[in-house]
Parts: C-alpha cells; sequence; structure tokens
C-alpha cells in the first residue's frame, strides 16, 4: 500500500515514473540505438513495481503516477490491464496514465475500453516532440497536434475526464499554446517542464518565451521532471532555474515534481535525485512546496 508521511518527512508524491518489463517494450528489448537520454544498456532490463516501490518509500515518496512507456500501440489494451493488476497486488501506482494510437480513428473507443479496465487511468500521453536531431525525435513532424484526426481523438478526453500529458520541445510551443487553447475544458500537462536542453541564454529565452505562453493557458500545468534528460545528471543550477521559472510563470498550484525513474537511474540514485528538488524549493514557503511535491499532483490526477 502507500507510505504515510510522519511529522518530520513531509508527504512527496511522485507524479512521473515507469514500470516496465523487457518483453513488451521493443524499443527496449531491442538493439540499442541512439535515444534522446543517451546510452541506456543499465536500464535494458525488467523494472518492477517491488524494486520502484522500495526506492520510492526508501526515499519517502508516499504514492505515485505511471506514465505509459511505449508499449506498441496495438496493445494499449494490454498496458493498462498490467497496470491494473500491479495495483491490485501491491497498492501502487495510485493512477495511470495510458496510451493509444491517437492519429487512429478508432482510437477514442480504446480510450474508453480503457477506462471500463481501471479507474486508476486519469489521462493519455501520445509523445508529440519534434526536433532538428534525429535522437531528439518522437513525433513525424513538429505540428502533428494540428492533425484533425489527432484534435477529434484529443476531443475524446473531455467527456472522460481525462488528461492529456503533453511533450513539446520550446519551438514547438507557440503552437501548443494554440492547439491547447482550443479546448479549454481538458487539462494538459506539460511533461519535463518543457524539456530544455541546456542553459545557454538564448536556449533559455526561446524556453521561457514558450513557457510564458503556455502558462498563459488556464488548463496547463508543468512537471517539474526529467532535468537529467540531456546533461545525464542532477544538475542542481539547471533545477534551480527550471523551478524558479515555472514557479513564476505557473503559480504552485500548477507546478508538480516526478522522478522520471528509472529513465533518471541513469545517472543517479533517488535520494539526490529528491535532494536536489527538495534544494530548490528551499527557500520558498511551506505551502509552496507542499504543492509543488505533493499537493498539485493529488489534485490533478484525483488521488
Amino acid at each position: 500500500m502507500t507510505a504515510t508521511p510522519t511529522p518530520t518527512q513531509p508527504e512527496l508524491v511522485d507524479a512521473h515514473h515507469h514500470l516496465w518489463r523487457m518483453r513488451d517494450l521493443p524499443w527496449l528489448s531491442g538493439p540499442p540505438v541512439p535515444r534522446i537520454f543517451g546510452r541506456y544498456e543499465p536500464i535494458r532490463r525488467d523494472y518492477l513495481a517491488g524494486e520502484y516501490i522500495a526506492e520510492a518509500t526508501a526515499a519517502g515518496i508516499t504514492s505515485s503516477v505511471y506514465v505509459q512507456t511505449n508499449w506498441p500501440l496495438d496493445r494499449a489494451l494490454d498496458e493498462v490491464r498490467w497496470l491494473r493488476d500491479v495495483h491490485a497486488e501491491t497498492g501502487w501506482p495510485a493512477a495511470v496514465i495510458g496510451s493509444a494510437d491517437l492519429f487512429d480513428p478508432g482510437a477514442a473507443d480504446v480510450l474508453r475500453r480503457q477506462a471500463e479496465l481501471t479507474p486508476l487511468v486519469r489521462g493519455t500521453r501520445l509523445q508529440l516532440h519534434w526536433h532538428d536531431r534525429p535522437e531528439f525525435r518522437f513525433a513525424s513532424a513538429p505540428d502533428r497536434m494540428h492533425d484533425p484526426v489527432f484534435r477529434r481523438n484529443i476531443a475524446a478526453l473531455r467527456d472522460l475526464g481525462w488528461l492529456f500529458e503533453l511533450q513539446v520541445f520550446p519551438a514547438q510551443m507557440p503552437d501548443a499554446a494554440r492547439f491547447v487553447a482550443a479546448f479549454g475544458d481538458t487539462t494538459f500537462v506539460l511533461v519535463h517542464a518543457g524539456m530544455l536542453l541546456d542553459t545557454d541564454p538564448a536556449t533559455v529565452a526561446d524556453w521561457t518565451d514558450g513557457l510564458r505562453q503556455l502558462a498563459a493557458q488556464p488548463n496547463v500545468v508543468v512537471k517539474l521532471t526529467g532535468q537529467g534528460t540531456f546533461v545525464h545528471r542532477v544538475d542542481q543550477p539547471l533545477i534551480d532555474l527550471v523551478t524558479r521559472t515555472c514557479l513564476d510563470l505557473f503559480g504552485a498550484d500548477r507546478c508538480m515534481w516526478g522522478t522520471n525513474f528509472p529513465i533518471e537511474k541513469l545517472w543517479t540514485d533517488l535520494p539526490p535525485l529528491v535532494s536536489a528538488w527538495q534544494q530548490a524549493l528551499r527557500d520558498y514557503p511551506t505551502a509552496v512546496r507542499h504543492a509543488v511535491l505533493a499537493g498539485t499532483a493529488r489534485r490533478v490526477y484525483g488521488l
């Protein structure tokens, strides 16, 4: 079952982590290829609930949100079914973000069938990020969010009461701001705080401008996650910058933290990662720290 915080241990909710079996993920079990997070041989293995729960509870995490791991899209129901069974056995995760082929006219039916499998599902993710560098690219084009079939499937989220996990690079954020504005009754969660590649001033300026456009849309919240993706380390100045900028633009009630484990397990253990985000929040009021580390995720995901 989920852990209970103590008076000396404030609540931590992990708003973004993965679990997997290699046999379900051709991208993981196949020959290694260049990927957005670099060399990944150490995580080319099963990462199951028991291992995650042991790491998470030792670090003070009390509850968690599983985010899809790119199972083959024709097995989107199998992924949700597996997580339902994992939760029945362990009490974790507390919520699930699934996936579906949202460019398929039949995707809305898949989403409804996922909802019928378990009430744990709170939303869906299909990665839309595109970059000039092929290894940083997931979507087939930078503007796939304008596809009419995709948009019809996004419209189906409203009736389900689900959110969409939005993963884009800063260059895509102006388009993304117009996209989310068209679906004002649906919550969009910006993954990995908009994927800042580095701290070059021009890069930061473009990222900040894109974030500002998304923050102007009240149905967007942001995840303070994944900041080791491009630098391959726990980088305190980077984490401080991301925390400060997101809090300035979105406010604490629209910011939430997560581990991105086991991806970030490539370059860190969990305690230093938790400590870095806590350090970034050290000078903020207690209410802000609580919102970012637990409260926002509890509200957004209905935990």
